[in-house]
């Protein structure tokens, strides 16, 4: 698909290389939900208890809750700067597909603030006590529920860009619609800890993922265009 002599996928690169390179620029943005989400976790040993086998029994729900809240700190910055400095509404009057842009900033969100939970999610793990058994379903269940936390937080972000304030709203409108992720995943890393397959949980996660890339930058651009308009 080409418009204007541009394709559709250069257009996608292009995107999803600006979305980065404006990430490396600003640190901060990436820094503080990552930094965000040790500290919550660092916390509950000293909150509740320093005993092992009490820690390891709420590690999954802890490391799952603590995401979901860094994603929400995170989600913020998708499309504040676009909308601010004008380049949301020439993203909006692009000739190529606006799924497939949307797409493409997702995709970067995902990567500077979703996959580094992801990454040192193990390390946290160890640190709750959790059994080195359930280190990979966590890791799995993560690499595939982050993305989905970031495409349906894309809606509410798209909704409400318009907004000065919409830290509440955000979190009123994205909660209800990422509780599924949270259970099935901490689900899947009991499933682990219990010696039952977790292949059921991370099938039902494998689904929800490709409705999310379905229909959420679909949702995202609608959204986009009712609140820039």
């Amino acid at each position: 698909m080409t418009a204007g002599g541009t394709t559709t996928a250069s257009a996608f690169r292009a995107t999803l290389k600006r979305d980065l390179l404006i990430a490396y620029k600003r640190k901060n943005d990436v820094i503080n939900p990552f930094m965000f989400f040790i500290i919550v976790v660092s916390l509950f040993p000293i909150g509740i208890s320093p005993d092992g086998d009490r820690l390891s029994e709420i590690a999954a729900g802890v490391i799952w809750i603590s995401v979901l809240l860094a994603s929400m700190l995170s989600m913020d910055n998708l499309y504040r700067s676009d909308y601010e400095d004008g380049s949301l509404e020439q993203l909006l009057l692009s000739p190529h597909p606006l799924y497939f842009m949307v797409l493409a900033k997702n995709i970067s969100h995902w990567l500077v603030s979703g996959l580094p939970v992801v990454l040192i999610s193990p390390l946290l793990a160890y640190m709750l006590s959790l059994p080195s058994e359930a280190y990979l379903t966590l890791f799995v269940s993560l690499l595939i529920g982050t993305p989905i936390l970031s495409l349906i937080g894309s809606i509410a972000v798209a909704l409400t860009v318009g907004l000065g304030s919409r830290g509440l709203i955000l979190a009123v409108i994205t909660l209800p619609m990422s509780v599924p992720v949270l259970i099935f995943g901490t689900l899947a890393v009991q499933a682990s800890l219990n010696s039952v397959s977790p292949t059921g949980f991370l099938s039902l996660m494998l689904a929800m993922l490709a409705g999310a890339l379905s229909l959420a930058p679909l949702a995202s651009a609608a959204a986009l265009r009712i609140s820039v308009s």
